[in-house]
């Protein structure tokens, strides 16, 4: 069931890395609207993260410790700026239109220092062009002869707006929004109002409007017949996932399928799939109490999914940095 439930939150999550890195303190209120402004019309995933609330608990650090992006350029590039999200950034939006995975765009409003960081970075080895008449700074090109890698990831750039407003996300959506500073975006009326939703009632938070239909069920996930598991992924048009963060973290998961049979039978699947999985445990007390605490309901055309643990027992169910499960405790038969 664990395999399950981070099969299906794995796209919902991939912009929150990125949010994470960029982030140094959310607001407990709704997604600035400015900001909102800035999203491309077409985006599908939008992620933030209260980073000032993950900063006071324990998990909560663990879990921004993990969820820094694994790109070498986007790492390359916050290098050389020298940027400290912790003290630099006040408030981030992060949004993509859901493929690829690295084309993305992050908004940030904090203090900075322009012209010191572009000089800081251009004297370490950045590049820098000028559109639109700002500044954009781009990671040093490869050195001749470097092997290319097999599918070549988007050119990220960082841009500051002014003193307040740092974008930074792969090139071609950086300078689109900087096209957008005397044009409002306009996004769906059905994400804004989940945007709002979950950016006022989370701690971290991702809304992805896209069907899931592509998503495949992870490796290891228990094998149903029918091929039950690809009907009931195929049938979520929309979902969204918060995490609370405490001394018990609490996560929310929203699934929007079709019809109120399709809702029906995911949730029936769901709670089938936690059932097995509760009697696979092989007596790990995490996976355990996990599962216990579980609860599955399909509302109309909705399902609802919650869990909660204690932050001590929950980590110990989420692998070390760069590393797996395995590496955190026995491996288990699903």
């Amino acid at each position: 069931m664990l395999n399950v439930i981070n099969g299906m939150s794995a796209r919902l999550f991939t912009s929150a890395a990125a949010a994470a890195f960029f982030c140094g303190v959310l607001p407990a209120s709704a997604a600035d609207p400015q900001l909102l402004n800035l999203v491309m019309p077409d985006a599908k995933v939008v992620a933030g993260v209260n980073v000032q609330q993950a900063l006071g608990t324990p998990f909560g650090q663990y879990v921004l410790s993990l969820i820094a992006p694994q790109d070498k350029q986007l790492q390359s590039l916050a290098t050389l700026t020298g940027l400290d999200p912790r003290t630099d950034v006040t408030e981030l939006l992060v949004a993509s239109t859901g493929a690829p995975a690295h084309a993305g765009v992050a908004f940030a409003r904090g203090t900075f220092d322009p012209a010191k960081i572009v000089a800081a970075a251009t004297l370490a080895g950045a590049v820098t062009e000028t559109y639109g008449g700002l500044t954009i700074l781009e990671p040093k090109p490869p050195a001749a002869g470097t092997a290319a890698t097999a599918t070549p990831l988007p050119a990220p750039g960082l841009v500051f707006f002014d003193s307040t407003l740092a974008v930074m996300g792969d090139l071609t959506n950086v300078k689109a929004a900087i096209d957008r500073r005397g044009a409002a975006s306009v996004l769906p009326a059905a994400l804004i109002t989940q945007v709002n939703q979950w950016s006022l009632n989370e701690d971290a938070w991702v809304v992805d409007i896209a069907p899931l239909s592509s998503l495949t069920p992870p490796a290891g996930a228990p094998k149903l017949p029918g091929g039950a598991q690809a009907t009931a992924i195929q049938s979520i048009q929309q979902a969204a996932s918060g995490v609370k963060f405490g001394s018990t973290v609490v996560v929310t998961m929203q699934a929007q399928t079709d019809t109120a049979e399709d809702a029906t039978a995911l949730a029936n699947l769901l709670q089938f799939v936690a059932n097995l999985a509760q009697a696979q445990t092989n007596g790990n007390p995490a996976d355990a109490a996990l599962l216990k605490s579980l609860t599955v309901a399909a509302q109309g055309t909705t399902v609802n999914i919650g869990l909660s643990l204690p932050q001590a027992q929950i980590q110990q169910l989420v692998p070390p940095a760069g590393g797996t499960q395995s590496q955190r405790r026995p491996a288990r038969k699903m």
